[in-house]
């Protein structure tokens, strides 16, 4: 008689095809997009950076608000700046984040983020009139309906 087979254990951490939350504090620079599938190049001549202090975000490409997380997907709700909502799903890959999910017109983007130096220390955000910005350490996004902008200080 044999004995019966054990389901195999897997290591502790999400549910499979399940996301990460948002960290609670960071600076994260982009290496890249893949769209629909496509190869994986940063598109823009600019820096892509996205900070992250609290529930309160900044992104360099003009727009900011607050995130939150229903247990597998984050939602960046933006409430400065660029219109719109994003939804993706994050996962860690060693020190960097890796967001995959879908546009409201059904094409698809991966996106790969990596921690910047000089994030630890003070953070913020702070709102007015037509205006967002987040400090994360060393790094602020400002932005407005125009334009996002990015400084290391």
């Amino acid at each position: 008689m044999t004995a019966p087979e054990r389901e195999p254990q897997r290591e502790p951490g999400p549910e499979p095809g399940a996301g990460v939350p948002v960290p609670e504090h960071g600076a994260w620079l982009r290496r890249g997009i893949s769209r629909n599938g496509g190869p994986l190049v940063e598109d823009r001549d600019d820096e892509v950076v996205w900070l992250q202090a609290g529930p309160y975000y900044a992104d360099s490409r003009g727009f900011a608000g607050t995130t939150s997380f229903d247990g597998a997907q984050v939602r960046f709700h933006h409430l400065t700046g660029e219109p719109g909502d994003d939804t993706g799903t994050l996962t860690w890959d060693g020190a960097n984040l890796i967001e995959r999910g879908a546009n409201p017109d059904g094409s698809t983007f991966l996106e790969i983020w990596t921690p910047l130096p000089g994030a630890d220390g003070s953070a913020g955000s702070w709102s007015g009139p037509d205006h967002h910005v987040v400090r994360v350490g060393r790094h602020v996004v400002h932005v407005d309906s125009r334009a996002g902008t990015y400084w290391r200080l």
